[in-house]
């Protein structure tokens, strides 16, 4: 509840009206006093060296701070494993997103002891890419599938959105690269393809 942004007195009232647990704010105070240093610690712990899959995104928030709510940006690292283990290498919460802040990221988890990360899955923010290649040069960049899509809808109208969104799904739901080559090329010869060109070169 604390880190939800609740004051300590919010959280007395609430175990009080909730549980009927009458708990002073000074003990209130010290679990979250060694809670922070619990998170603290887990924050700057060692990490693997390599790492072959990590996916980078936000998630936005309302947030406590200095006594006013408001909206702010949640960043999370989420690492797997060799043995697809999943691992939050990281939680960082920021203003706004932006590159100089990812490449901050990217020095930390070098700095925490990761010296190789095989794919990073990102979403389209413009730099990312760059920050990662230049603490990591070797990181293949890939973008959220998603994020693919939503950029490829930006050259259709919306009445034809569904049917390209059907129609582009074949290829990134195949199997693997040379079948989803192959409905990609199909999708570029179709009418589709042929009516909204810029969509291929996505």
């Amino acid at each position: 509840m604390y880190a939800r942004g609740i004051t300590v007195h919010e959280i007395h009232g609430h175990l009080e009206e909730i549980y009927g647990i009458d708990v002073s704010p000074d003990l209130i105070s010290t679990v979250t006093d060694a809670v922070l240093e619990a998170v603290t610690e887990w924050q700057g712990r060692p990490l693997d060296a390599c790492y072959p899959l990590v996916f980078f995104d936000a998630i936005m928030v309302k947030i406590r701070d200095e006594g006013f709510v408001g909206n702010k940006a949640v960043y999370i690292a989420l690492g797997i494993l060799p043995d697809g283990t999943e691992e939050i290498l990281g939680i960082w919460i920021e203003q706004t997103e932006g590159a100089k802040f990812w490449m901050r990221v990217m020095n930390e988890l070098r700095n925490r002891g990761v010296a190789d990360i095989l794919i990073a899955v990102v979403d389209g923010l413009r730099g990312f890419p760059e920050a990662i290649n230049a603490v990591f040069p070797w990181t293949v960049v890939q973008t959220y599938i998603v994020r693919l899509i939503c950029n490829s809808m930006g050259f259709a109208s919306w009445k034809d959105r569904k049917a390209i969104a059907g129609a582009l799904r074949s290829a990134y739901r195949a199997e693997n690269a040379e079948a989803g080559l192959a409905a990609l090329e199909a999708f570029e010869a179709g009418p589709w393809g042929r009516k909204h060109p810029a969509i291929m070169q996505t």
